[in-house]
C-alpha cells in the first residue's frame, strides 16, 4: 500500500517537474524574442503587409445607407458664386467659366474657363474665394485638358492638372528645347534619371508667365499654391495621361496612361478610354504598376501605402512605395455572377420593363444553361474609404454615336474587405 502511494506521488511530482521546465523554457523563449524585438511579429496595419500577402472578402450589393456620404451623394458641383460673379461682370461672353476648385483651406480657388480658341481647351486662373482675381496660371502655349481632374493636393500646397501643347496659342517666351521621349516603362522601373525639367523661377503677377516644356500629348503638370513654379511631372511625349489622383500624403500621383492610337481606338469603338496604371512622385519618378489596360481610375489607400484599380471583374492592389513592391488581386467574376443571379431575380423579374428613349444596351453575358444576366457588369469605379474597406461599383457604360454622353445603367455598389492573410496573423 505504501509503495503504491509512493509511486502515485512520484508520477505526480514528475508531471509537475516537466510542466515547470516547460513553463521555464517558454518564459526563456519569450524573453529572448522580446530581447531581439520579436515579441509580436503580427502586422500593426496594412502598411506593414505586402500586397501579395493580403486576404480579401467580397460583399455584394451594399445598401445605400451604408455607403459613405461622398459616395452616396455624388452630386455635380456648382462654380463658386463669388468667382462666377466676377466672370459674369468683368469678362463678358469671351471667357466661359467651366469649373472652380477650392483649396483645402478654403482661401483660394482655381477657375477653369474656356476661351473659344479651340473646341476643347481651358485656361486656369487663381482667385481668392471672395472672388478677387490673383493671377493667370498657365503660359500661352499650354492648354489644360480633362477639367474634372484638376485638383489641389491634400495639404493645399500644390495644384495638379493635365496639359498639352496648343499650336493655336502663341508661346512667350520661346519654349526650351524638348528632351527626347524615353522608352515605355516596364513594371517596377523608374523613369530614366536626368529627364526632369527644372522648375521655373517665380515671377510677379504683372510679368509675362514664363513658358514651360510642352508636349504633343497630354502630360501631368504641377505648380505651387501661388500659381508659380509650374512644371511637367511627366515627360513622355506620345503617351496620354488621365484619371489623375493625389496620394493622401500629397507626395505622389496615381494615373492611367496609354498611347495616342489606343486612346482614339477606344473612343471610336464607343468604349471608355483605358490606360496602364502608374505612380509618379513629385520628383518625377514614375513606376508602371501593370501592363494591362484598365478603364478604372486608380485610388490610394488612406495611408498612401497602396494603390488599387480594377480589370473587368478583378480588383488589383499594389504597393505604392517600396524597395521591392508586390501586387495582389481578388478575382471576383464568379462571386459577382452569383450575386447578379439573385439581383436580377429580385429587381428585374418582378417589374415591367421601363420605357426609355435611350438605345437599349446589348444583352449581358449569360451563364452556361442560364438566363441573360442584366446586372452582371464589370467594375467601373473604386473608392478606398477605410484602411480595410474598398467600395467597388459595377455598371453598364457605353457611348452611342447619336448621344453626346455615355449611357450608364445598372449601377451597383459592392464592398471588398481587405486584411492580412491568416498565416501572417498566426506568426
Amino acid at each position: 500500500m505504501e509503495g503504491r502511494v509512493w509511486t502515485v506521488s512520484w508520477g505526480r511530482a514528475a508531471s509537475l517537474l516537466a510542466l515547470a521546465l516547460l513553463l521555464q523554457g517558454a518564459a526563456g523563449c519569450r524573453s529572448v524574442r522580446e530581447g531581439v524585438g520579436l515579441a509580436d511579429v503580427r502586422p500593426r496595419s496594412l502598411r506593414d503587409v505586402p500586397s501579395e500577402r493580403l486576404a480579401f472578402r467580397f460583399e455584394a450589393d451594399v445598401a445605400e445607407e451604408r455607403l459613405p456620404e461622398r459616395v452616396r451623394k455624388d452630386e455635380a458641383e456648382e462654380p463658386l458664386a463669388s468667382v462666377r460673379a466676377d466672370f459674369e461682370g468683368r469678362r463678358g461672353n469671351t471667357e466661359a467659366l467651366i469649373r472652380t476648385v477650392v483649396d483645402p483651406t478654403g482661401q483660394r480657388a482655381l477657375a477653369l474657363y474656356g476661351t473659344g480658341e479651340t473646341d476643347k481647351d481651358f485656361r486656369i486662373d487663381l482667385y481668392s474665394t471672395d472672388g478677387q482675381f490673383l493671377r493667370n496660371v498657365m503660359p500661352r502655349d499650354l492648354t489644360g485638358v480633362f477639367p474634372e481632374e484638376v485638383a489641389w493636393s491634400p495639404d493645399g500646397q500644390h495644384i495638379l492638372f493635365a496639359g498639352v501643347r496648343n499650336p493655336a496659342l502663341t508661346a512667350a517666351p520661346t519654349p526650351r528645347e524638348e528632351a527626347p521621349a524615353p522608352p515605355e516603362l516596364t513594371p517596377g522601373t523608374a523613369a530614366p534619371p536626368g529627364t526632369q525639367a527644372p522648375s521655373e523661377t517665380p515671377t510677379p503677377p504683372s510679368a509675362i508667365i514664363p513658358s514651360v516644356q510642352t508636349f504633343s500629348t497630354e502630360q501631368v503638370y504641377v505648380g505651387n499654391r501661388d500659381g508659380f513654379e509650374l512644371r511637367p511631372l511627366t515627360l513622355r511625349d506620345g503617351l496620354i495621361y488621365f484619371q489623375l489622383e493625389w496620394s493622401p500624403d500629397g507626395q505622389s500621383v496615381a494615373a492611367l496612361a496609354c498611347k495616342e492610337d489606343e486612346y482614339n481606338a477606344r473612343l471610336s469603338q464607343g468604349r471608355l478610354v483605358a490606360g496602364r496604371p502608374r505612380v509618379i512622385t513629385l520628383a518625377g519618378e514614375e513606376r508602371l504598376l501593370d501592363d494591362r489596360l484598365t478603364e478604372v481610375a486608380p485610388v490610394f489607400s488612406p495611408d498612401a501605402s497602396k494603390v488599387a484599380t480594377a480589370f473587368e471583374y478583378e480588383i488589383a492592389i499594389y504597393d505604392a512605395a517600396s524597395s521591392a513592391p508586390t501586387a495582389g488581386a481578388a478575382s471576383l467574376a464568379e462571386s459577382l455572377r452569383e450575386a447578379s443571379v439573385r439581383y436580377d431575380e429580385r429587381v428585374f423579374k418582378k417589374a415591367a420593363p421601363a420605357q426609355s428613349n435611350s438605345p437599349a444596351p446589348p444583352p449581358a453575358e449569360a451563364p452556361p444553361g442560364g438566363d441573360v444576366l442584366i446586372s452582371y457588369n464589370p467594375f467601373v469605379r473604386l473608392e478606398w474609404t477605410e484602411a480595410e474597406l474598398i467600395y467597388a461599383q459595377t455598371a453598364y457604360v457605353h457611348f452611342f454615336s447619336n448621344e453626346p454622353a455615355p449611357t450608364i445603367k445598372y449601377l451597383r455598389w459592392h464592398a471588398l474587405h481587405v486584411s492580412p492573410q491568416a498565416a501572417l496573423l498566426a506568426g
